[in-house]
């Protein structure tokens, strides 16, 4: 038991406790706003669920969960960066999925609150500058995505395209049935997301202090 927590918590020079404090603060405006706003299946999407899996990374210092969650989401919200970038700058969405942000439908504050997909990134990275980055990452992320997709599969409205299982890059998927394209994305999702985010962390940080002992 204590090994396993060991592991976990690898690391290199600690987080100051103003991190954990603002970042303890962020989650008591973020999770009920978006709670309210767009209810609990939105906890599904990978940047979402990594919102809380970052929190508890930060509180027990782990470098490892740091470095799963880092693998899943800094490609995907730098597509979101450039996504809400070419629609404010350029009048479209190059890639797709930032419409919700000019939807009125859906609160200003839950609105404003997304745009922790510009902040997220720069807190990963230099945490992981500090910290080092565990090569181990991308096995635990995919670990965790072989929970998350499924359970979105089974329990999030398809409408809701939650991780895109029905419509990648908002457009309609005909060549694989539904479940065969969740067969498909549990492949992908490691292959196509973590494995170059991997490559690239592995080749600009460091070990973890430990790790590289």
């Amino acid at each position: 038991m204590n090994a396993g927590v060991n592991s976990l918590r690898v690391g290199g020079a600690g987080i100051p406790r103003v991190v954990k404090i603002g970042y303890a603060v962020w989650l008591l405006v973020y999770f009920p706003v978006y709670l309210e706003s767009y209810g609990w299946e939105n906890f599904l999407w990978f940047c979402n669920a990594s919102n809380l899996l970052i929190g508890l990374a930060i509180f027990i210092e782990s470098t490892l969960l740091l470095s799963a969650v880092a693998t899943a989401v800094l490609l995907p919200q730098l597509m979101w960066i450039i996504d809400f970038g070419g629609r404010i700058l350029l009048g479209f969405h190059p890639i797709g999925g930032t419409e919700y942000m000019l939807d009125p439908q859906y609160p200003l504050l839950a609105r404003i609150l997304s745009c922790y997909h510009v902040v997220m990134p720069v807190l990963i990275i230099w945490l992981l500058k500090r910290q080092g980055y565990d090569r181990r990452g991308p096995l635990l992320q995919t670990a965790i995505a072989w929970m998350i997709l499924p359970l979105s599969y089974w329990l999030a409205d398809p409408a809701e395209n939650v991780n895109w299982l029905w419509r990648p890059f908002n457009v309609e998927q005909t060549l694989l049935p539904p479940l065969g394209y969740l067969i498909f994305a549990l492949v992908a999702y490691p292959l196509v997301l973590y494995l170059p985010t991997h490559l690239a962390l592995s080749r600009w940080l460091p070990c973890p202090r430990q790790q590289s002992a």
